[in-house]
């Protein structure tokens, strides 16, 4: 094994003796150039391969849950061979994903006018708040944000935008977050505390049986989403280019 990596390098790289073999100062220099080459190796394997899985998958950001479902069934059926990678974040992580090439398609509550993206419309959701009927506020037509806040309300958690913008426009409210839907669901059917809701949900029907949905009045809880395709390259962009 010693005799190849000198026939390799083509350069003695030990000194020996009798009983005793140690790296010259050459061979010392062609192991710190060997750690080099492996380190270079393994980042270009890595390289390889995270372009590879990316040749494989879609990943999309969206603010909102509604939106991406919406569009999920969608883009699998455009493009059932590839991977969908997807997840909920705050406006400004997916702005910054957009910004440092991370993704191919994002959802946003505004079209996004500092880019050369094509872009669609994909819903408008309108936020509600849900009380029993007994509730203080179950005979209101409607609600603003501002005769809510200081209320404490249920809240799903992983609601991305909805929850940013509830917490800004009700900064005197409490907010009981949880993160299973089963125990959520519970709590709803079992407490007095008003909870959001939106006209896209999918409880949003059945929930007239035990509970009184109330409009928020205020502009800003009507959002349309708008999906962005910031990678040309995407399933989406080759069937509507």
């Amino acid at each position: 094994m010693l005799v190849f990596y000198e026939e390799s390098f083509g350069v003695p790289l030990f000194t020996r003796s009798v009983n005793k073999i140690a790296l010259n100062e050459t061979g010392k220099k062609a192991v710190r150039a060997a750690q080099i080459i492996l380190r270079t190796a393994e980042t270009a394997i890595q390289d390889v391969q995270r372009f590879d899985q990316a040749q494989k998958t879609i990943y999309i950001s969206a603010c909102a849950p509604m939106p991406l479902w919406n569009i999920l069934p969608r883009l699998s059926a455009i493009y059932p061979q590839k991977i969908i990678s997807h997840q909920i974040s705050q406006v400004e992580d997916i702005l910054s994903e957009i910004k440092n090439g991370q993704i191919n398609l994002a959802i946003l509550p505004f079209p996004l006018e500092n880019g050369n993206y094509k872009m669609e419309p994909l819903l408008t959701e309108k936020l509600f708040i849900s009380v029993r009927p007994g509730h203080e506020l179950a005979n209101r037509s409607e609600v603003s944000f501002e005769e809510i806040n200081g209320y404490n309300f249920l809240l799903r958690s992983e609601i991305g935008f909805w929850d940013s913008l509830c917490r800004e426009y009700m900064p005197s409210s409490k907010f009981l977050v949880q993160n299973n839907q089963f125990e959520f669901d519970e709590l709803v059917r079992t407490s007095s505390l008003p909870r959001f809701i939106t006209n896209c949900s999918a409880d949003f029907r059945s929930i007239k049986k035990d509970r009184i949905a109330i409009p928020i009045s205020n502009p800003e809880a009507t959002v349309t989403f708008y999906l962005h395709h910031v990678d040309r390259e995407t399933a989406l962009e080759k069937n509507h280019g």
